[in-house]
């Protein structure tokens, strides 16, 4: 055989493996509105700059007649290339081939890309659309899982890890993208995860459930906090990964990428001189606070649709990207519970992990009360925000709007509990409880109209930030416009921000 022989049939092995299932099985996947593995990818990489991985690799299983079995690609399309101008490593299941199922060569693929990235210090994007492990393989499949989760677990902190699930994603398919630091659910039918499905469901527990209500993009944003991001389409996914990348820098060795910034930095912004109502129990929206301070009004909002008491996001300020978490007073008037303690905890740790400053805006009354928050341990939960924050070495600026009581204030960052800057609007109340609640419990012997003029003393010396500020607990009371500039400035101040720490193995989160 000559060269140009062999050059040729290297072509036909290319284009063979190319076409995945076969063009019947690539359309059979389109019809369903889904891009293909292929496309996926050529979408989230800058054009050419794809260079694919193991192509070649093939499945070495003989049992089931798997030996006549050809597994083109073996299911899943592994490589990297450049998203805009940054290094990605990526893998995308290819369901058109065994339904993308995971084999143990399928699974060496994935971990050996997931090696690679590690150790070229760049972020990595799993695309997930998988029936799950090939059974034929059997326990070969079970420990290809178990590589590709010792992998994530070495990974975790050191690069970004993102998954998306646009396909099905069931039993121990779904660890992988728990293990990784972003989810992303295309709103589907096409796409779910869970442990079992519906029919093991209905057989053990007696239970009657579709697979989107067990499992769709919905459930995950809205009730089980699986995910972080709801997509409409394959392509809203992929336009939404290459947003978040935009504000991660590669590595937890970098410093996050900065972007030309159009926005004054010194903008003073009257609307916020008035948009916290007086009342300090009438409600507001805080997105609209954030979003007048930082650069252009722009958020890219995480777990935007679960335990909406507490924001989670993230943004830029003079360019920079800074990861901001704030209360909701317009949901549950901005307490503290289970759900919103786990969400910022876990968003808090990501931003320290990849050099994320961190804004925290505190409107917080304190802990949500009752059986079903107690019994659920908040304690425990709500221990972890006091856990993470002092943890956290990078910039931490706070920004006091309102209500500040309690423990709850401690763990949205005071200053004693590791914000490096601590600033106060004039509407600040930083107190141990409400100040009517306060004076009623130390007046409680006075008459009516004694108590009422005690009550008013007591929120006139106590229910402002201004005792803290005598104490030197809090740095700055300012106009609220003065917010934006007052931040940047802080930043500047802090950008080169080491802190040396005891050395220890790693501490023990109260989990």
């Amino acid at each position: 055989m000559t060269n140009k022989e062999k050059i040729e049939l290297m072509r036909a092995r290319e284009r063979k493996i190319e076409l995945g299932g076969g063009a019947k099985a690539l359309e059979k996947v389109k019809a369903t509105g889904r891009l293909t593995a292929r496309e996926r990818l050529a979408r989230l990489f800058d054009a050419g700059t794809f260079v694919e991985l193991d192509k070649f690799v093939e499945h070495r299983c003989v049992n089931f007649g798997m030996d006549k079995t050809e597994v083109p690609g073996e299911g899943v399309v592994t490589g990297y290339g450049l998203v805009n101008g940054r290094t990605v490593f990526a893998f995308a299941q290819d369901f058109s081939t065994m339904g993308g199922s995971l084999g143990e060569m399928h699974a060496a693929k994935i971990v050996k890309c997931q090696e690679r990235a590690l150790s070229a210090g760049a972020p990595i994007v799993g695309l997930n659309d998988s029936g799950g492990a090939r059974i034929q393989e059997a326990v070969d499949s079970l420990a290809g899982y178990g590589r590709i989760f010792y992998r994530n677990t070495m990974a975790s902190g050191i690069i970004p890890q993102i998954s998306a699930i646009m396909g099905p994603s069931a039993g121990g398919a779904v660890y992988s993208p728990a293990l990784m630091d972003f989810i992303y659910m295309v709103n589907k039918e096409y796409a779910q995860m869970f442990i079992t499905g519906p029919q093991v469901v209905k057989a053990v527990m007696g239970e009657e459930v579709t697979a989107m209500e067990l499992g769709g993009a919905m459930t995950h944003n809205t009730k089980s906090g699986v995910a972080h991001f709801v997509a409409e389409s394959d392509e809203d996914c992929i336009d939404q990964i290459k947003r978040l990348l935009g504000y991660l820098p590669l590595n937890n060795r970098e410093k996050p990428p900065v972007a030309a910034c159009t926005d004054p930095v010194d903008r003073m912004e009257e609307k916020l001189n008035t948009l916290v109502p007086e009342a300090s129990n009438r409600p507001y929206d805080i997105k609209r606070i954030i979003k007048l301070v930082v650069d252009n009004g722009e958020i890219y909002e995480s777990q935007a649709l679960y335990a909406m008491n507490m924001v989670t996001c993230f943004a830029r300020m003079n360019g920079q990207p800074v990861g901001i978490i704030a209360n909701q007073p317009a949901v549950l008037a901005g307490c503290l519970d289970i759900n919103s303690s786990d969400k910022a905890s876990r968003f808090i740790r990501f931003c320290d992990c990849f050099n994320l400053p961190i804004l925290t805006f505190v409107d917080v009354p304190g802990y949500l009360p009752g059986t079903g928050q107690e019994f659920g341990g908040i304690i425990r939960h709500g221990a972890k925000m006091l856990y993470v924050y002092p943890e956290a070495t990078v910039p931490k600026i706070t920004i006091v709007l309102r209500k500040a009581y309690g423990g709850s204030y401690l763990g949205m960052c005071s200053g004693q509990t590791g914000a490096d800057v601590v600033m106060a609007w004039p509407s600040a109340e930083i107190a141990v409880m409400g100040a009517e609640g306060a004076a009623k419990i130390i007046f409680r012997k006075e008459d009516p109209e004694s108590l009422k003029q005690k009550t008013q003393e007591y929120i006139d010396n106590f229910a402002t930030p201004y005792q803290a500020a005598r104490h030197g607990l809090i740095e700055h009371v300012i106009e609220p416009r003065e917010t934006r500039p007052m931040i940047v400035k802080a930043l500047k101040m802090l950008e080169n921000k080491k802190e040396d720490r005891p050395w220890k193995k790693h501490g023990n989160i109260p989990l």
